[in-house]
């Protein structure tokens, strides 16, 4: 595979963060908006004669701007009444520093198809919480997105861009109070991007120009705003007659970044960490996928070009998982009609995500077809046995058997001896593959023993123990609960593992022991 320009990727895999701000799938939401914002941003900067090294970082932070979305999902869900996907895209239009706006938000929009208690104790706790809230969530995706920027190999700037996510010009942002000219160059212009492209979403040109003017010098760089009001209806209308993917990799400012073919696989598996960041119960999943898929795919005797393949497919199969609120992930009883009609589209977005880049539209098919079964039941084609390759069967049984390893809202985890025999019972009522389900128990090998691992930043075992649970979202008590030490012990473990690691929140503990294979992916 020839290298792949990084921009072509990132705006690929950008659509997952547009896929997690959409209230309804069904509604046709704009699968560009992250790409928009970056071409609107660009093409400012441009009109501004900004430095190209300068252009350059506002391009990337744009793009990478809600890269740590999923962070505070699920803390969001179980506060707020389960559907953090309408709170944030609810969220996305109102100025919460005024008591009008927020208000309004509170008592009209908020948990607003629950039941009047259920919707008024959430109202209460939004109310009660309000500033402690948005410190805390502006704090973890601030903190997710930096460490995704990171992985990407991205430069200073664009960092301290993405962790300047939701501070503002007048200084009542979060999670810094930083103002004026302290907040970094690219998120000012990806500050206002944003806000005109989602107004210029919901009412056109007139709403964008207007709601950036009444928040200049509040939310907004004056100066910035003022180039927008000069040039935002030309730029806004080139956009409009765009193919914006094609438009927003021409924009990239020279000299171009690429990403070599031996650096996909990290890539990839920074962004399937960001999915599966979004519930604690799916932490560490893609990537125990694509390595099972991998090793069980050289198992089955497939050439290597197509085990990378499966590998990367792994890695990316649940891209569409974000699109699925927290409420419905996290949900320990049975799901609705409703509720399962989304889960059973996600591995449809995944393949919709994939498919618009030229370079991985290879894996779109494969990844589209992970939870397909062999007797038609699966979704979300119901592809029969003969349309089915090797390939997407050797994936969906390594998906299966690594799930059924992990704790579920609604179960606990597996053994592996007991996931061996459910999914020997699958293939034996024809829904997966035999050889594929051989291929995968080959490889495992069932002894149920977890390989040791060496303990990175100096971590102790204890420690390594406390950060699993921690990453989980289990509070300092639980934490104590479960290892039988005090709840004060804890937290004294709890705080030595964020100075150790260099991190200040549970997202941004998660993203590390996910990146290092800390998860327990499969019980001990």
């Amino acid at each position: 595979m020839a290298d792949l320009r990084l921009a072509d990727l990132i705006a690929t895999l950008s659509q997952v963060t547009d896929l997690a701000a959409a209230t309804d799938l069904g509604m046709a939401q704009p699968p560009e908006a992250a790409v928009r914002s970056c071409l609107l941003a660009t093409g400012l900067a441009r009109r501004m004669n900004i430095d190209e090294r300068d252009v350059s970082d506002i391009y990337y932070t744009t793009l990478l701007w809600h890269a740590g979305c999923t962070a505070y999902a699920h803390e969001t869900a179980s506060l707020l009444g389960g559907d953090d996907i309408a709170i944030r895209a609810g969220g996305a239009t109102v100025d919460f520093t005024s008591r009008r706006e927020a208000l309004r938000f509170f008592l009209l929009e908020l948990d607003k198809d629950a039941r009047p208690l259920e919707r008024a104790r959430t109202v209460y706790a939004a109310v009660r919480m309000g500033p402690s809230f948005n410190t805390a969530m502006a704090r973890s995706n601030c903190e997710a997105a930096v460490h995704i920027a990171d992985r990407l190999d991205m430069g200073t700037p664009v960092r301290r861009g993405l962790g300047q996510i939701y501070e503002r010009w007048d200084g009542k942002g979060n999670p810094h109070k930083l103002a004026r000219d302290d907040i970094a160059l690219p998120a000012r212009f990806a500050h206002l991007a944003n806000q005109a492209e989602i107004f210029h979403r919901l009412g056109g040109a007139d709403l964008a120009i207007e709601t950036t003017r009444d928040r200049s010098a509040a939310g907004l760089d004056p100066s910035i705003t003022d180039a927008f009001l000069r040039h935002g209806r030309e730029l806004l209308a080139e956009i409009d007659a765009a193919d914006a993917m094609v438009a927003v990799i021409d924009a990239e400012p020279r000299p171009h970044h690429y990403v070599p073919d031996a650096h996909l696989d990290e890539v990839a598996r920074a962004f399937a960490d960001m999915v599966d960041l979004k519930s604690p119960f799916t932490h560490g999943h893609s990537t125990g996928v694509s390595r099972l898929a991998s090793e069980a795919a050289r198992a089955c005797g497939l050439p290597e070009a197509e085990v990378v393949n499966i590998r990367r497919a792994g890695l990316l199969h649940d891209l569409g998982r974000v699109g699925i609120p927290n409420g419905i992930l996290d949900k320990a009883g049975l799901l609705t009609s409703s509720e399962w009609e989304r889960v059973r589209l996600h591995p449809y977005h995944s393949e919709r995500i994939l498919s618009r880049s030229p370079v991985l539209e290879a894996l779109a098919s494969l990844v589209g077809m992970h939870h397909e079964r062999l007797d038609g039941s699966g979704y979300y084609r119901q592809c029969p046995a003969t349309m089915i390759p090797l390939s997407a069967r050797v994936l969906a049984a390594a998906n299966m058997y690594q799930a059924m390893t992990q704790q579920r809202p609604y179960r606990p985890a597996h053994s592996p001896d007991s996931a061996a025999t459910l999914l020997i019972a699958e293939a034996e009522q024809g829904r997966l593959a035999p050889e594929a389900a051989e291929a995968v128990l080959r490889v495992t090998g069932h002894t149920g023993v977890r390989p040791k691992h060496t303990r990175p930043h100096g971590l102790t075992d204890r420690e390594v123990e406390v950060l699993r649970l921690l990453a989980h979202g289990e509070s300092t008590r639980e934490i104590g609960e479960a290892l039988f030490i005090s709840a004060k012990t804890a937290d004294h473990h709890v705080q030595h593992i964020y100075t150790k690691i260099g991190v200040s929140t549970r997202a941004g503990a998660a993203m590390f022991a996910m990146q290092r294979d800390l998860v327990q992916t499969h019980p001990a």
